[in-house]
């Protein structure tokens, strides 16, 4: 059960973590003002529907394709120095974007090109980022610090495209030279960060190291189960992705009603990672994870049902809720069931799992949708994520009993003979 503590207070007294807080928060409102005027420029240079697609497409190719290097280089380097590297890299390409559009030589292939080299600096990033955290705080504090973590990436992806379509007005140069700016002050307290990782002795990037990610997702029940979990209910629970239609068609709004059904699911998940980020997960953490995800299968399940928008709004609102608290209880234990030396090329696993599963989501959405109509295809998303919930309590018992997020004592059942 979640509970106060008054180690929530300390958790702002710890400098190193409010240092990688800011730096984070920073460079996440930076790429989101960015990801917009991107947007918007394509599509004023070129009015093709086509090439908004391609901006996704140049970003998720190389998470996925650099996903286990990255993994690796994450584990035989200095984190640090791997994140400063990194976002000086995308810190770079973005001041090109603001040289060129400012001094109006730019084009689509131009664009196009600096998105990659940020996409490839993103990559890198991530697993050296997302291993970081477990050494700057103690184990007790690392659930509340992810939220909080969490609550910042949710207001810079709320406020981020806002304020920088507001900025767009004074011309896109402007969006990515404040983005620029704030890459800029994100990699400054990155570089001072007090940050203690001690690379184990280097081993050449071969096979067998590149897949030892793989490998030990494979043989550690628990996190084999609560990465697979975020998979599958990530997966089927896509409703996301036809809110266009739901907001046309079934809830007979405008434009101003999309933005209100896109922002809902977003917000429900900040509020509850503020809460979060106050509160303790100390007991039953596996069945409050569970039971979390099956939530957010009855919101899908509720959104799928309803023709009123207040009650859409509601259901994609305690969505975003539920997914949040499944979200910080997955994250800590992967973090905490792994240890230091192979947390890089585990989040780089954990990050193809997300990526394909955000991706595919979409897709499977969208041909259930064509086939059976949006609504019996969030329906049976909706109806999935809650089978998917019904089949991981039964194959992954330990998880089901989890108490805390410190492994237990008992000895954790494999699950590997079952699936």
């Amino acid at each position: 059960m979640p509970s106060s503590s008054p180690e929530a207070v300390s958790l702002l007294r710890h400098r190193a973590f409010m240092q990688f807080w800011f730096a984070k928060n920073a460079s996440s409102f930076g790429f989101q003002m960015m990801s917009v005027a991107v947007g918007w420029q394509i599509y004023e240079i070129t009015h093709r529907a086509l090439d908004l697609g391609l901006i996704g497409l140049v970003q998720f190719v190389p998470s996925v394709l650099l996903a286990l290097p990255a993994g690796h280089v994450a584990d035989q380097f200095d984190r640090r120095r791997i994140v400063t590297i990194c976002q000086s890299i995308e810190w770079l390409a973005i001041a090109l974007l603001a040289v060129f559009s400012l001094t109006g030589h730019i084009n689509e292939v131009g664009i196009l090109a600096l998105v990659f080299v940020v996409g490839v600096g993103k990559a890198f990033e991530f697993p050296a980022l997302q291993s970081m955290l477990p050494a700057i705080v103690p184990p007790a504090v690392l659930p509340r610090a992810m939220a909080s973590t969490a609550s910042a990436g949710q207001a810079a992806m709320i406020a981020g495209p806002a304020l920088g379509g507001l900025l767009y007005v004074a011309g896109p140069g402007t969006v990515y030279a404040v983005s620029a700016v704030l890459y800029l002050v994100a990699l400054t307290l990155m570089s001072r960060l007090s940050y203690d990782h001690q690379p184990p002795r280097r081993e050449p990037a071969t096979l067998k190291t590149l897949f030892a990610g793989v490998h030990f997702i494979r043989h550690r029940p628990a996190v084999f189960g609560v990465i697979s979990l975020d998979l599958f209910a990530v997966l089927l629970g896509g409703a996301t992705a036809l809110l266009p239609i739901f907001a046309r068609d079934i809830l007979h709004t405008g434009p101003w009603g999309l933005g209100l059904l896109r922002a809902a699911p977003a917000v429900g998940a900040l509020l509850m990672s503020v809460w979060l980020a106050h509160n303790s997960l100390t007991r039953r953490v596996g069945p409050i994870m569970f039971a979390s995800v099956a939530g957010f299968g009855v919101a899908t399940i509720a959104f799928a049902l309803s023709s009123t928008l207040w009650v859409s709004l509601i259901a994609l609102f305690a969505l975003g809720a539920f997914d949040m608290v499944s979200m910080v209880i997955r994250g800590a234990l992967v973090q905490l069931e792994t240890p230091d030396d192979m947390r890089g090329r585990v989040s780089a696993v954990n990050a193809i799992f997300i990526n394909t599963s955000n991706q595919l989501g979409e897709f499977e959405s969208g041909i259930l949708a064509a086939a059976l109509g949006a609504v019996n295809a969030t329906l049976i998303g909706g109806i999935g994520t809650l089978v998917v919930v019904g089949l991981w309590t039964w194959w992954f018992p330990s998880l089901r009993r989890r108490q805390g997020l410190v492994s237990d004592p008992e000895p954790i059942e494999g699950a590997s003979s079952t699936i």
